[in-house]
């Protein structure tokens, strides 16, 4: 006879942290990237437009929020643990192919494959702590994943920046790529457990008992794309993040680089920014449980467009490294807070399906901002880009201010809630 899974970041928090270590490796195959390979693109293959540089992020973007997509919808039905491991099966390759790429489009072809593996393991580590803990400090158990996984995209990126400061841009920063996706792997398919039995717990004590009867992956979809007003505001505010992380690392390290600054210094900024969103959710995603959502995702959103203007309005190294870190704080207090936002809208029988269509929108964001300032940078310039970014980003936060209700997690099982008046009603 199974045990009966127990809920709660106490009960479980070996493999909470396990978890916490596996997307620490996801984010720090991202990090290999930020810094290198816009560089790479006028460096080593020649390429001035910067539609054409930003073109790997389109092909990442695209690919990663349909890996999401599927993540979700197959977590539902054949479990977490799978779609981990064949995620970091995609990630084995790609230190290899831009090691040896001959050409851009090898290049693009590596994001593809790093998109599948972002998409599917980052995912899942998401659904999987969401599982574990239970309804119970949903922001907290977020802010840790995600600070593990940021943080880890910040120290990759200072030491890939280093490294190609003091040896070349190939293949150097990259040889870390191998140790990072084996590690992964190995610990995914040794060390991980299955967590879906802890969601089917949830559902039975947490008023979702009706597991039979969950809503299709249409409705689902629906609900998280516009129907629910909540699931709405959190889709479009994380498909808006995504945008203005699109600039940040496609267009900025160039920018950068015709403002003067050394391989190091850019180096330097791509790891703050980053950095301080991560180890910024290990407060900001604990203070959403405690004071709410909407006005940390509001605020959060606001901070983020002051400092995307900053690159623009202030000058100097040290102004813009202020900057990044603004820019990391205020993501901060959006990014797990959003993902909160979407498990307290949705039931445990469909919340993965639920995660994987906001995460749909939410990468979608980097697909469409690499696009967007690509073009706009060629067609005026890249300061243009950034104050178009900029507006779209303060109009996003507007939107979450206007829609989004306040729906705290209750922490009583369902036999011990009081029934509503319309449920009352129906038993009379």
């Amino acid at each position: 006879m199974s045990q009966t899974p127990q809920l709660g970041l106490r009960a479980n928090w070996q493999q909470f942290w396990l978890l916490v270590l596996v997307n620490a490796f996801v984010g720090s195959m991202i990090g290999l990237e930020r810094t290198i390979v816009p560089l790479l693109a006028e460096e080593e293959f020649g390429i001035a437009a910067a539609s054409v540089t930003t073109s790997f992020i389109v092909s990442f973007g695209i690919v990663k929020a349909l890996a999401n997509l599927f993540a979700g919808q197959l977590s539902d039905r054949i479990g977490r643990k799978a779609i981990l491991i064949t995620g970091w099966a995609f990630a084995l390759p790609v230190p290899l192919i831009i090691i040896m790429a001959p050409s851009w489009w090898w290049i693009i072809f590596a994001n593809v494959l790093l998109g599948v593996n972002q998409g599917l393991a980052w995912s899942t580590t998401v659904i999987m702590k969401i599982d574990l803990v239970g309804p119970v400090r949903r922001g907290l158990a977020m802010g840790l994943n995600e600070f593990a996984g940021y943080a880890s995209v910040g120290a990759s990126a200072l030491a890939t920046g280093w490294i190609a400061q003091n040896y070349s841009l190939r293949p150097e920063p990259f040889l870390i790529g191998f140790v990072i996706a084996l590690a992964g792997l190995l610990l995914s398919v040794f060390a991980v457990r299955e967590t879906k039995g802890h969601a089917e717990q949830e559902a039975l004590l947490h008023g979702d008992g009706e597991i039979d009867q969950k809503p299709s992956f249409r409705e689902v979809f629906a609900r998280a794309s516009f129907k629910d007003r909540n699931l709405f505001s959190a889709s479009q505010a994380g498909l808006v993040k995504m945008l203005n992380d699109g600039l940040a690392w496609g267009l900025m390290p160039i920018y950068l680089a015709t403002m003067g600054l050394a391989v190091g210094q850019i180096g330097m900024i791509a790891a703050v920014y980053p950095f301080v969103w991560g180890v910024g959710q290990l407060l900001t995603g604990a203070a959403s449980d405690w004071f709410g959502r909407k006005w940390l995702i509001v605020s959060g959103m606001w901070v983020q467009a002051a400092a995307i203007a900053g690159f623009v309005v202030l000058d100097g190294y040290s102004a813009w490294l202020i900057a990044a870190g603004l820019l990391g704080f205020g993501t901060a207090m959006v990014y797990p807070t959003l993902l909160a936002v979407v498990a307290d809208n949705s039931q445990a029988s469909w919340r993965a399906s639920a995660v994987g269509v906001y995460r749909l929108w939410r990468d979608s964001g980097y697909a469409a901002g690499a696009l967007m300032v690509g073009v706009m940078a060629d067609a005026f310039s890249i300061p243009a880009a950034i104050w178009l970014v900029v507006i779209i980003t303060a109009l996003s936060g507007l939107l979450v201010a206007l829609l989004l209700r306040e729906r705290m997690p209750s922490t009583e099982p369902a036999s011990q809630q009081r029934p509503t008046q319309a449920s009352a009603q129906g038993s009379e």
